[in-house]
């Protein structure tokens, strides 16, 4: 029961790679977006931030369909780095982790947002009085307080990844050992007869990840509120 034959390895070492991937590109893009719908004024801002929470509401199929089309090998961005890069997202791990940025970045941008606007403006107003520039003011006030809503973005956003099924199975396919993550892996035990050990065996993995991210999670939080508390 508790041993993981190649197959069920392979689908968790590329669960691990998709989901850290992802989380590498989410974590900057989730900063830069919440920093930008918590601080900024701007026309469109609605419509940005509608998009941005998309995902939420979207089914993970229509995701990956939308994905297929515009990142796909003939679609109408992907032709155009396949062509000048070499880039390919349709049917590989990176289109993976592509389908999961997408439907963990409300996640990861709600979180962070969430954190920052609780920073209190008068500390940033106080540094840049003494004469701190904004990049300054940004890295030394700003970030260090954003910590919390960042370590819960990436918790939350890393058992999503993990768990995305819908948007990975449209754009890139069910490939043992390129696309096949858990859920996929899971899927295919499920379709097939006999394999429901193994299939009950992903499933455990998967509750045992995602649960120990989130305590993780709650664990880190408490620790750097803390911290900052006691550095107040």
């Amino acid at each position: 029961m508790f041993y993981l034959s190649d197959y069920e390895y392979q689908a968790l070492l590329l669960s691990l790679k998709v989901a850290g991937f992802a989380i590498l590109w989410l974590v900057p893009i989730g900063i830069g977006l919440a920093w930008l719908l918590a601080k900024k004024q701007f026309i469109g801002k609605g419509l940005v931030e509608s998009l941005v929470h998309l995902p939420l509401v979207l089914p993970p199929v229509v995701i990956g369909y939308l994905l297929l089309v515009m990142m796909g090998r003939q679609g109408l961005i992907g032709s155009w780095l396949n062509d000048v890069f070499g880039v390919v997202f349709s049917f590989s791990w990176k289109g993976a982790s592509l389908a999961c940025i997408v439907v963990a970045l409300p996640l990861m941008v709600r979180s962070i947002r969430l954190s920052l606007e609780t920073v209190d403006s008068k500390l940033e107003e106080a540094a840049a009085t003494l004469g701190a520039s904004p990049i300054k003011v940004f890295f030394t006030i700003t970030l260090p307080l954003m910590v919390p809503g960042i370590i819960t973005g990436i918790m939350l956003s890393f058992a999503r990844s993990l768990g995305e099924f819908g948007a990975t199975i449209s754009f890139v396919s069910n490939i043992p050992g390129e696309t096949q993550t858990i859920p996929l892996a899971m899927y295919t035990f499920i379709e097939t007869p006999g394999a429901e050990v193994e299939a009950a065996r992903l499933c455990a993995i998967s509750i045992a990840i995602a649960l120990g991210s989130l305590m993780l999670s709650e664990w880190l939080n408490r620790k750097t509120v803390n911290k900052l508390g006691g550095n107040q």
